[in-house]
This record gives C-alpha cells, sequence and structure tokens, in this order.
C-alpha cells in the first residue's frame, strides 16, 4: 500500500498565522514563517499556505511573502489566495512555489483551470473545494472563505476541475474545519471516486485515529490538516507539531 503525503495546512490573516472554527472564530496562532521553518525542520511531507482574505480584499497572496517562504524551506510548498491571472501565477511559481492553488476564481470562471494548466502544466494547478450544506440542506461548493453559495455540487465541480486540466484537487469540508473530529469520509469518497487526479483530504482532522480511518478508508491520495498540526493537548495549547517518520509507518499501517 502507498504511503499517503501528510500535509500540514497553514491560514494567513493579514501575514500572521490563525486557525479557524468553520471559517469563524479564527485564533491568532503566531508567525507563519516561524511555523514554517519548524515544519522543515520537523521534515513534513509538504506544506500548503492560504491567504483567506485575498480575495474579499481583491489581491492575491503577497508575492514577497512567498519568496520568504521559499527561502525558509526544503519541503514542496503550495500557495494559494486572490488568484486570478496568469501573472499571478507566474509570480507565484518564479518565487518558489511548487503550486499555485485557486479556490474562489475556479468557481466564477471554470475555464481559467483550463487557460493556467494548459500554460503551466496540470502539475502545478490545485483548486480548492470548499464544501458545506446551504439553508435548503443541499450539499453546495462556496467560494469568498466560505461566505457564497455557488449552484455546484461537490461531485459535479470536482469533475468539471478534471475535465478543466486541474492536478489535483483539495476537497474540505467547512463543517468539519477546526472541529478537530474527523474528516467527512463520505465526502472524500464521493469525489475520489468520481475523478481519477489526486485527491487531498482537508476538514476535521484532530487525532492521528483520524489520519488512519481517512487512509484505510482506501479513497484519499494525501491527508491535511490545520489544529492538529498547531495544537497540542486538551486545551488546544499553540505547539507546532508533526509526527516522524517512525510514527507515520505506525499510524498509517498498524490496524
Amino acid at each position: 500500500m502507498f504511503r499517503p503525503r501528510i500535509i500540514p495546512v497553514l491560514l494567513i490573516q493579514n501575514q500572521a498565522l490563525v486557525k479557524s472554527k468553520q471559517f469563524k472564530k479564527h485564533r491568532y496562532i503566531g508567525d507563519p514563517i516561524n511555523a514554517v521553518r519548524i515544519f522543515n525542520d520537523l521534515k513534513a511531507d509538504e506544506i500548503v499556505l492560504l491567504d483567506i482574505d485575498a480575495t474579499k480584499e481583491k489581491r492575491t497572496i503577497p508575492i514577497d511573502f512567498v519568496s520568504d517562504l521559499s527561502e525558509e524551506t526544503n519541503m514542496p510548498f503550495s500557495v494559494g489566495g486572490g488568484i486570478r491571472s496568469i501573472e499571478q501565477v507566474q509570480a507565484i511559481l518564479a518565487s518558489g512555489a511548487e503550486k499555485a492553488i485557486i479556490g474562489s476564481y475556479a468557481i466564477e470562471n471554470p475555464d481559467f483551470i483550463k487557460l493556467v494548466s494548459d500554460y503551466f502544466g496540470s502539475s502545478t494547478i490545485v483548486v480548492c473545494i470548499d464544501v458545506k450544506n446551504n439553508l435548503f440542506k443541499k450539499t453546495r461548493v462556496w467560494s469568498h472563505n466560505g461566505k457564497r453559495s455557488s449552484k455546484y455540487s461537490p461531485v459535479d465541480f470536482a469533475k468539471l476541475m478534471e475535465e478543466k486540466g486541474a492536478g489535483e484537487i483539495i476537497i474540505q469540508s467547512i463543517e468539519h474545519d477546526g472541529m478537530m473530529s474527523g474528516y467527512n469520509i463520505k465526502l472524500i469518497k464521493e469525489i475520489s471516486t468520481t475523478v481519477s487526479i489526486p485527491v487531498v483530504a482537508l476538514g476535521g482532522a484532530g487525532a492521528t485515529d483520524h489520519l488512519r480511518e481517512a487512509y484505510h478508508s482506501g479513497y484519499a491520495n494525501a491527508l491535511a490538516a490545520g489544529s492538529m498540526f498547531v495544537y497540542q493537548g486538551p486545551k488546544n495549547g499553540v505547539l507546532i507539531n508533526y509526527p516522524n517518520r517512525k510514527d507515520i509507518h505506525s499510524l498509517i499501517f498498524s490496524a
């Protein structure tokens, strides 16, 4: 059996590291550059950084910030936030990011994914799909940091993004975000059995048992989390952490 990538996801707000619950209640965690240094020292498989206010503020993640990240790490990293042009993707990749993550603008303009995947190659383009139920209890894809509902169901949108050339999908349950009670396995299964490109599970992991459950469900290609890599203990004290190789092997491959 393959060993899935295990990916810390860091949320950036005003160039500070924060953590949310269901895309609300943002708590200050610390300096993102320092967190990246620690994850680099702990030999994380890769890392994802998302500027959560970029779309609302009609900008992208600051390029100088991406360059600073590149100087601090040897591990692959991907960044997202407000991307809506070829020039922005090019600047992000030129600054050292391995992949550009596109969310809200993929919903607004699905053909943009075809444009950038054709231009840069599918392997550099990731689409982040944020999912929750609307007022009518229908599961939909949301944009603008969970503020706007779209017409798309998660399955339909994932299929569309694959057709447009996305190389990878991050599937995130907004309702599970920050709750540390486990992934939305049903949602992960629905997406992973619909598309053939890699699927990264995100939203809800709070313990190694949750990683094990998602892995043994047989669907996700990678397991991403935020809270479990920045919190520790019953009172959620802030402590950047990441399992070592031996622990990863044990937690993934043990029954």
